[in-house]
């Protein structure tokens, strides 16, 4: 019996508009089901989606990095996994060299922060609703105003670039950090703690919960340790081969409400 919900956001719950459907939000609220998100974005970006579907509960950003909730229009963390200060410094300035194509950003807990507006963080902007505060540097502006930095987004629509950064980025970190690709044209690098499983067995814990009471929903890379966490996967409709392979059911894409889909035909009680 399925007594929980996780959902990844973009290319699952949301749609290419980046929202959330009248269908899925009713769908979601018949089910009578918790459901937590589980996403790479950051809290600032995540609040639509919770505020549609009216949530309450644990919600999980930056891939498990952060695991917050809203109260009282407020973000209060229930537990932070940033990445190293001095390891986030060195990754920007290697990207910055390395690859001056991609469009580079970083976020704290609550700020989007970046030295370059280009088409890419207008269109991140267009999808999340969210604008980027433009800095001078990345090394001033962490010296003069200290915060925890929880992910790095580098986005390109060339593949070949991502797929040489992604293997540079993995071999320079080592088991420091995390590098995973969300969708086809994001690359993230988080805390090496920062795993959706992460946010999984807080909630499993936190609730009492066994892992066939899970169900969750995900497309990328990034899902896949989600994935493998609960007892039932449902990977979405227009996720890559590679990672349909890894649900028990695949559902319709996210431009047909397939989580919504999910919730009515493969979901039992």
């Amino acid at each position: 019996m399925i007594n929980y919900l996780f959902s990844d956001l973009d290319g699952t719950l949301l749609n290419s508009q980046g929202t959330v459907s009248p269908q899925t939000v009713q769908a979601v609220r018949k089910s009578g089901l918790p459901m937590t998100l589980v996403s790479a974005r950051a809290p600032i970006e995540m609040r639509g989606a919770i505020q549609a579907l009216g949530l309450t509960g644990p919600q999980i950003g930056f891939n498990g990095g952060l695991i917050f909730e809203y109260r009282q229009n407020q973000v209060q963390a229930l537990q932070a996994a940033p990445l190293e200060q001095a390891l986030a410094l060195q990754v920007l300035d290697f990207i910055k060299a390395t690859a001056p194509t991609v469009s580079l950003s970083c976020y704290t807990q609550s700020e989007w922060l970046t030295e370059k507006v280009d088409a890419g963080t207008r269109a991140e902007e267009q999808l999340t609703r969210q604008i980027a505060t433009p800095i001078a540097s990345y090394a001033a502006q962490f010296s003069q105003h200290p915060a925890a930095i929880f992910k790095i987004m580098i986005m390109t629509l060339d593949n070949q670039v991502m797929a040489t950064l992604a293997t540079a980025l993995k071999q320079m970190v080592g088991s420091s950090a995390s590098v995973k690709l969300s969708g086809q044209t994001y690359l993230e690098v988080t805390s090496a703690q920062a795993q959706k499983s992460r946010g999984i067995a807080f909630i499993k814990e936190r609730f009492h919960l066994t892992t066939g009471e899970l169900a969750a929903f995900g497309d990328g890379e990034n899902d896949l340790p989600m994935l493998k966490a609960v007892g039932l996967p449902i990977v979405m409709g227009n996720a890559d081969p590679t990672i349909q392979q890894y649900g028990q059911h695949v559902t319709k894409c996210n431009d047909e409400d397939g989580v919504a889909y999910a919730l009515e035909h493969l979901i039992g009680r």
